[in-house]
């Protein structure tokens, strides 16, 4: 490409040895020298062209800025050169619609011819904007353990895993861990957690559904996982705007949502509560543990002050006559109230889908805690038909 052609354009370079390239292929072209950093937010309209050397950084800082240029609405075209390509860098560059790839030492007319195609491609064609009318919002369930410990995670994935059987496109269901320094879906999954929590909360103004799926895991075909790696500085990480924001795309993304919710507030628990269509307190036949299950709801419902009310569910049932566990009925009057379900206990088929891998009903379909959570499922999901379709 001859410095006529890059004449005004602008290139963005990350990498100080790119800094020589002025004199030579990038000669006329209005240079910015950044970092990784730069990435993160950039658009078409910032840059002609990004020119990154690979060799100037980690493999992983460096597939945390692709994935990060990833977010961006509308990309400028990228060029990774280097004499060493980490393969899931270049993966992840190859998934944008104007990227290629040029090993070193390369001939400064091969960058120059790189480049000019490069430049020369068509932007994406933007997709038209939706009409305005009402959306249509998925159904969503918050599920909370009323102690640790209490299997709510386990009890989430089960709910997930019920409500894809009952749905026929793909990617109708997401669980989303929110649990986010020390969550344990996507281990309990057999996934890999990529919700990037810092990424999340420089994107959040920008976020929509085609951005979300970058943070996304796919399980099955019809459940997708927001989950995020253990860091105990997770929850300083993302801002209360970007969870909400993250939420906010999601019920717009998928027919059910699904939040496995910690414990102790945050600044965003209650506004996400307050958006669920039901709100499952789960506990276990402990007398600390009914307890705290009753406090959590009154609190809960007290604090959202919208009428809206917790759902008890007995986590862990035994299958006796007598001993020292109350029963059902003597855990209800613990409660106060009724518990919407009772869960069975069956240890077996909780630590081998542990183990293995993926939902209790994947590996023992038959175990009892799969048949009570697919009952308490259907009577949930037949209650949200009747409430009709909810628009935002």
């Amino acid at each position: 490409m001859s410095s006529q052609s890059l004449s005004g354009k602008r290139v963005l370079t990350l990498g100080p040895d790119l800094a020589g390239l002025a004199a030579g292929p990038l000669a006329g072209a209005r240079i910015e020298a950044a970092g990784l950093e730069r990435l993160i937010g950039v658009s078409a309209v910032d840059a002609d062209l990004v020119l990154i050397d690979a060799d100037a950084w980690s493999p992983p800082a460096l597939a945390a800025a692709v994935q990060a240029l990833s977010l961006c609405a509308a990309p400028p075209p990228v060029l990774l050169v280097g004499s060493h390509l980490p393969t899931a860098v270049v993966r992840g560059l190859l998934r944008l619609d104007r990227s290629d790839v040029l090993d070193a030492p390369y001939a400064p007319e091969v960058l120059g011819a790189v480049i000019a195609t490069l430049l020369e491609a068509p932007a994406p064609a933007a997709q038209p904007a939706a009409p305005p009318h009402a959306v249509e919002v998925a159904r969503c369930w918050a599920v909370v353990g009323a102690v640790g410990g209490s299997g709510a995670t386990t009890i989430a994935i089960e709910i997930a895993t019920q409500l894809c059987a009952r749905q026929v496109k793909d990617k109708s269901v997401c669980l989303i861990d929110l649990n986010l320094a020390d969550g344990s879906a996507a281990a309990y999954l057999g996934a890999h957690p990529t919700l990037r929590l810092a990424d999340l909360g420089m994107a959040a103004e920008k976020l929509d559904a085609a951005m979300l799926q970058a943070f996304v895991t796919p399980v099955t075909s019809q459940l997708d996982l927001l989950a995020a790696p253990r860091d105990p500085d997770a929850f300083d990480a993302a801002p209360r705007e970007a969870i909400l924001r993250m939420l906010e795309i999601a019920c717009e993304s998928y027919d059910w949502v699904i939040l496995d919710m910690p414990r102790h507030r945050r600044s965003w628990t209650l506004e996400a509560l307050g958006g669920c269509d039901e709100m499952l307190v789960v506990s276990e036949l402990t007398v600390p543990a009914l307890l705290a299950a009753r406090s959590l709801s009154d609190e809960i419902e007290r604090d959202l002050g919208s009428g809206q009310k917790p759902k008890i569910v007995l986590n862990r049932l035994a299958s006796r006559m007598f001993g020292p566990a109350p029963s059902m009925t003597e855990a209800e009057k613990a409660l106060q109230r009724k518990a919407e379900a009772g869960i069975s206990s069956d240890w077996e088929a909780a630590a081998a889908s542990v183990n293995l891998g993926g939902p209790i009903a994947t590996h023992r379909p038959k175990s009892k805690i799969v048949k009570d959570i697919q009952t308490m499922v259907e009577r949930l999901a037949a209650h949200a038909a009747r409430g009709g379709v909810k628009a935002a």
